[in-house]
Formats: structure tokens, sequence, C-alpha cells
């Protein structure tokens, strides 16, 4: 199967039964609050935004190849697990490197907005019950 259709499958079940096989083991992970190595440590993010986060869903906007890179636009959006249950929206796009193997090397996401608006979502929800 085409990566960018399993990509797009991936999106659409997001954070549930991700394809952690188009990976590789020491894949490069980056975004706005984490960076680090390793299928496993994606995993394990992966994992902690399904237990905490709820109703989470990330929209693909867009998606395209372009030799070894893949870029994708997106929303993505949760309730945060505090007594108010914010819903909280954050726009980006993805930066995906491909190995010669077709393997994912290097997944950076960019975000649209600052860590602070985050932070502000999750305080003005709150504000405005």
């Amino acid at each position: 199967m085409d990566i960018i259709q399993i990509l797009k499958e991936d999106y659409q079940r997001f954070p549930v039964n991700q394809t952690y096989s188009i990976y590789a083991q020491d894949v490069y992970f980056q975004d706005p609050l984490n960076k680090f190595s390793g299928v496993e440590r994606y995993k394990q993010m992966i994992k902690f935004i399904k237990t905490w986060f709820i109703d989470t869903k990330m929209d693909l906007h867009k998606i395209q190849r372009l030799g070894d890179t893949i870029k994708s636009e997106w929303t993505l959006s949760w309730n945060s697990p505090l007594p108010w249950k914010p819903r909280i929206h954050i726009s980006g796009w993805s930066e995906l490197r491909l190995n010669s193997e077709g393997l994912i090397i290097s997944h950076i996401d960019y975000w649209n907005c600052s860590r602070l608006n985050v932070l502000q979502q999750h305080l003005l929800a709150r504000n405005s019950r």
C-alpha cells in the first residue's frame, strides 16, 4: 500500500491503531513540546495522547509527496481532562522525510499557534463557562 494512503488512514483514526511499521526504528521526532529519537518513544507519546486526551480528532487538510519528503497540513483537536473539559485546537503541518527503504526517518511538526496560545485555550474556556 502507498505510504500516502497509509498516512491518510492513520490521520482518520488518530490516535488509535497507528501504523508504526512505516517508521524507521531510530525515527527523529520533533514538535514544539517534544524532541526525541526512536519509534518506541513515538509509540509512548501516542499512547499518552490516547490515554489522557478526550475525543481526539485529527483533520487532514492536505498531504503531498515531493521526492523523499511528505508534507501534511492538519488540525488536531481534543478535550483536555480538566474539570471544565475545554476543546483545544492546534492547526499546523508535518514534514516527513523518507529513507532509501521508504521508511519515515524524520517527523517534524510545526504549529500555526504558540505554546502560550494552547495554554490560553485551556484557561479562556474556563472563563467563558
